[in-house]
C-alpha cells in the first residue's frame, strides 16, 4: 500500500510540475520580505524558492516511540511544515536573508548544522521522532493529524532543550499578541551549558546533549547572538472566517508576507499542510510536503546529502480564497530593535483599519489573564529521545485559537 501510494503521489507531482510555472506578470512576486520582477528577476526568486529548507514525508526511518510507525506519510505534513517555518528562522539567525544554496556548492557548518536538527532520527531536536512525541502531551496520538496551532506549541516545547540556537518561542493566544510579555521572555538570561566534543568527534552538552542537534566540536556557542535578547520566533495561530477564509482578510495577509521578519504561513486545506512562503497577485506560493523521500542518514564524516531537502521543482501556487481559515503566520526577529520596527509597522499599517485587523497588538499584559511565565527547561538528569515519551506530563497544554470577530 505505502508503495503504491508513493507512486501516485509521484505521478501526481509529476503532472504538477507540467502545469505549474510562474505567470509572465508584471505584478510583483513577493517572497519572506522579498520583492521580485517575474520578468526581470525570475532565475532570482528561483534560487530563492529553492534556498528554502524543504522538508517533507519520509519513510524507512527507525520506529517512533521504538515501536511506532517506520514512516509519516499519510499524516505528517503539518508537522512538516512547522519543521520547515522553523528551519527558515534558523537560517534567518545563522545564515541571514540573503543566503543562497546551490547545488554542489559548499555550504558553511552552521548550515550542516541546522540540517542536523531536522534528521529523522530520535536523537536530533526537531526530528519528527521529538516532535510527533511532543504532540501527546497536547492530545495528539503518533500518527494523528496536526493543526497549526497543535504544531506551534510542540515547536515552543522542543526549543527549551535545544542550547545551541537559544531560540525564545512564543505563541500567541486569543489572537493577541502581549509585547511586555514578549519583552519579558526575550531577557531573559540565556541559559548556561557547555558543549563538550565527545570521543567520536561530535559536540555534547552536559546534559540533554542527544536533542540538540549538534554537529562538529568547532561550532559551539551561539553565533550571531545579540546580549540583552534571545531570538524571536512569534507565530500567530489565527482563525480567518468560519468554513471558508473571509476576505476581508486577504490584504492583510498580503502585508505579512511583505515584511522582512516575515516566516510565512503554516495552512492549507483540511487535512493538506502547507507552507506558504509569498504571493502573487491572488494566489500564495507554498512549499508542498506531500512527497514520500527515504530518509537521509549522516555519512561516517557527519555530512549529509542535502538534495532532496532543496525543493528543486517549479513552485506550487494556489488561490487565497480556497485557503483554509485555520492558520499561523510566523516571523523572526533576531534582535530588540527587529522586534519594534515590526511592532510599529503593524500598528500603522496592519491595525490601523479595523476591517484588516487580524489579529490584536496590545503594549501591556491583559489583567484579566493569568499571570505571564516563561516557560523553562524543566531539570532532568538523562538524555536522549525517552524523555519525550513522558513530556506530556511536564507541560499543559495550550488553548486552541478563537475565531476572530469581523
Amino acid at each position: 500500500m505505502e508503495a503504491v501510494r508513493a507512486q501516485c503521489e509521484t505521478q501526481i507531482n509529476a503532472f504538477s510540475d507540467l502545469l505549474e510555472d510562474l505567470p509572465d506578470s508584471d505584478e510583483p512576486v513577493w517572497l519572506l520580505g522579498e520583492q521580485y520582477c517575474v520578468k526581470a528577476e525570475k532565475s532570482e526568486l528561483l534560487s530563492d524558492i529553492r534556498s528554502r529548507l524543504w522538508f517533507t514525508y519520509r519513510k524507512k526511518f527507525c520506529p517512533i516511540g521504538g515501536t511506532g510507525p517506520c514512516s509519516d506519510t499519510g499524516w505528517g505534513c503539518m508537522l512538516r511544515c512547522g519543521q520547515m517555518i522553523l528551519a527558515q528562522a534558523l537560517v534567518y539567525r545563522h545564515l541571514g536573508r540573503e543566503w543562497r544554496w546551490e547545488k554542489e556548492n559548499c555550504q558553511p557548518e552552521e548550515y550542516h548544522r541546522i540540517l542536523h536538527c531536522f534528521l529523522d532520527r530520535k536523537d536530533c531536536c526537531y526530528s519528527i521522532h521529538q516532535m510527533a512525541q511532543m504532540g501527546v502531551g497536547e492530545g495528539k496520538s503518533v500518527g494523528e493529524w496536526y493543526g497549526p496551532n497543535t504544531v506551534a506549541q510542540v515547536l515552543k516545547k522542543l526549543a527549551l532543550f535545544d542550547e545551541w540556537n537559544s531560540l525564545a518561542v512564543y505563541v500567541s493566544m486569543d489572537n493577541t499578541v502581549v509585547i511586555e510579555d514578549i519583552k519579558t521572555l526575550c531577557k531573559l538570561q540565556p541559559m548556561k551549558g557547555q558543549l563538550k566534543p565527545s570521543s567520536s568527534g561530535q559536540v555534547e552538552p552536559q546534559a540533554m546533549g542527544s536533542m540538540l542537534g549538534h554537529f562538529s566540536p568547532q561550532a559551539q556557542g551561539t553565533p550571531g547572538s545579540h546580549p540583552g535578547w534571545k531570538p524571536l520566533l512569534l507565530i500567530i495561530p489565527l482563525r480567518m472566517g468560519i468554513n471558508h477564509i473571509n476576505p476581508v482578510y486577504i490584504e492583510a495577509l498580503k502585508e505579512c508576507f511583505k515584511m522582512p521578519q516575515s516566516l510565512g504561513v503554516l495552512g492549507g486545506k483540511p487535512n493538506l499542510a502547507y507552507y506558504f512562503i509569498g504571493f502573487i497577485g491572488d494566489e500564495l506560493i507554498y512549499l508542498d510536503p506531500h512527497t514520500t523521500q527515504a530518509a537521509v542518514d549522516p555519512d561516517f564524516d557527519g555530512t549529509v546529502d542535502d538534495q532532496s531537502y532543496h525543493c528543486q521543482r517549479r513552485p506550487r501556487r494556489m488561490k487565497i480564497l480556497n485557503l483554509d481559515p485555520s492558520v499561523a503566520v510566523g516571523f523572526f526577529f533576531k534582535t530588540e530593535a527587529d522586534f519594534d520596527r515590526w511592532c510599529t509597522f503593524v500598528q500603522q499599517e496592519i491595525l490601523k483599519k479595523r476591517c484588516l485587523r487580524m489579529f490584536e497588538l496590545v503594549e501591556k499584559h491583559p489583567p484579566h489573564w493569568p499571570p505571564f511565565i516563561p516557560p523553562t527547561k524543566p531539570e532532568v538528569q538523562t538524555t536522549g529521545a525517552e524523555l519525550i515519551e513522558s513530556m506530556d506530563k511536564l507541560f499543559e497544554s495550550e488553548e486552541e485559537f478563537e475565531i476572530l470577530n469581523v
